[in-house]
C-alpha cells in the first residue's frame, strides 16, 4: 500500500517514547499526522514536526471521537505504564481507553488500518527460550500494568474478530531509545548511587527492542491490508544478556560496572515480602524489589520473531550496540548521563 494525500494517521501516546518516533517517521514520509495529547502534555516536538493536535486523553470518549474523525490509519501507543499501583488505575486507561478508541474506530468508515501496540509482557511470567505466538497470554502472577496489557490485547483481538476491524497487534519487548524518560533514567540513577545489583547470574537474556526497529515494524503493519487479527513478537535481531545491557549503560555514562549479585531465589522471596508490606502500608511508590522487577531483571526473556520476519518482512536494522549508543548520546545531550 502506498500513502496518499487523503490519508490521515492518528497516533495515541505521541508524546511518549514509541508514539513520538512513530509521529516523527510519519511526518518525515510526508504523511498527514494527528496526535491525541493531554492538555498538560509537552507538545513542542509535535508542533515542530507540524503534527495536528487533538487535545484529550484516553479517559475522555468525546475527545477520542473527535480525534478519530477522518483518520484512515491508527497506531495506538498510549498506555498507563508502571510496575506498581492499583490495577483499577491501569485498567481505566489501558482497557477503558482502548474500548473508547475501538468504539470510535468502528464508527469511522474511512479506517483502513489499526495497529495496536501490545507487549511481550502478555506471556506467562517465567523463563522464555524462543517463545513464539502460539503460546497463549497469561493473567497470573503479574502486575497491574501487565495484566491490563493482556486484557487490552484480548479486547482488541475480540473486537477485530467480531467487527471485522482491519487491525493487528505488535508485541514489542523492552523498548529503549532516545526520549525514554522512565526506565533508563532510573537505571542510570541506581548505577550512579552504586545500588544496582543483578538478580541471579546476569546472563539471562533481555527482550531488547530499539525504538526505531519497532517503528519499522509499525509501518510494515500499517502498509499491509492483510494479516487482520494477527499478533507479532517484535525485538532486536540480537538479544543481549542483562549484564551486557547494564554494562553498556555504565560504560556510556562513565559509571562503575556493578558487581553485586542477589540469588534469584532470595530476590523472589524478598519481592513477595516487600510487596505484601507495601500494600499493607498503602505505599504509592514501588518497593525496591517487586515481581515486575524480578521479571525484567531476573528471567530469561528470549522470544522468537520468526513470524514477523516471515509474514511482515520485518528485519531489525539496528543492532543493540548501535541502538544503545544512540540512546546514550541522547541522554548525554539531556544532561542525564
Amino acid at each position: 500500500m502506498s500513502w496518499s494525500d487523503d490519508d490521515l494517521l492518528l497516533v495515541t501516546g505521541a508524546t511518549g517514547l514509541v508514539g513520538s518516533h512513530v509521529a516523527e517517521r510519519a511526518r518525515k514520509q510526508g504523511i498527514r499526522t494527528r496526535a491525541l495529547a493531554r492538555s498538560t502534555a509537552d507538545i513542542r516536538l509535535l508542533q515542530k514536526w507540524d503534527v495536528e493536535i487533538a487535545t484529550g486523553s484516553l479517559t475522555e470518549p468525546y475527545a477520542i471521537k473527535g480525534a478519530m474523525q477522518g483518520a484512515t490509519h491508527v497506531v495506538h501507543c498510549a498506555a498507563k505504564v508502571g510496575d506498581w499501583g492499583p490495577v483499577e488505575k491501569y485498567r481505566e486507561v489501558n482497557v477503558g481507553g482502548l474500548e473508547s478508541l475501538l468504539e470510535a474506530a468502528g464508527e469511522n468508515d474511512r479506517l483502513k488500518r489499526f495497529v495496536h501496540i501490545s507487549s511481550l509482557g502478555v506471556y506467562p511470567a517465567r523463563d522464555h527460550y524462543g517463545t513464539d505466538e502460539s503460546v497463549s497470554p497469561n493473567k497470573e502472577g503479574i502486575d497491574g500494568y501487565t495484566l491490563t496489557k493482556v486484557e487490552s490485547e484480548e479486547l482488541f483481538l475480540e473486537y477485530v474478530r467480531r467487527n471485522n476491524l482491519p487491525g493487528l497487534a505488535l508485541r514489542p519487548g523492552f523498548v529503549y531509545g532516545p526520549r525514554d524518560r522512565t526506565v533508563l533514567p532510573r537505571i542510570i540513577e541506581r548505577l550512579r548511587d552504586g545500588k544496582f545489583a543483578y538478580l541471579g547470574s546476569g546472563e539471562q537474556l533481555m527482550n531488547n527492542t530499539f525504538v526505531e526497529n519497532l517503528v519499522d515494524a509499525v509501518f510494515l503493519a500499517l502498509e499491509r491490508d492483510d494479516l487482520v487479527g494477527e499478533v507479532f513478537n517484535i525485538t532486536d535481531g540480537r538479544l543481549v544478556s542483562k549484564q551486557e545491557f547494564i554494562e553498556s549503560i555504565a560504560d556510556s555514562a562513565g559509571l562503575r560496572k556493578p558487581t553485586k549479585h542477589v540469588p534469584l531465589g532470595v530476590a523472589k522471596v524478598l519481592a513477595t515480602v516487600m510487596e505484601t508490606a507495601w500494600r499493607t502500608l498503602g505505599k504509592d511508590e514501588a518497593p525496591l524489589l517487586s515481581q515486575a522487577r524480578i521479571k525484567f531483571l531476573g528471567l530469561n526473556l528470549d522470544y522468537s520473531i520468526e513470524k514477523a520476519k516471515r509474514e511482515l518482512n520485518y528485519q531489525p536494522k539496528v543492532d543493540f550496540r548501535d541502538g544503545m549508543q544512540r540512546t546514550m548520546e541522547w541522554f548525554r545531550e539531556q544532561g542525564v548521563a
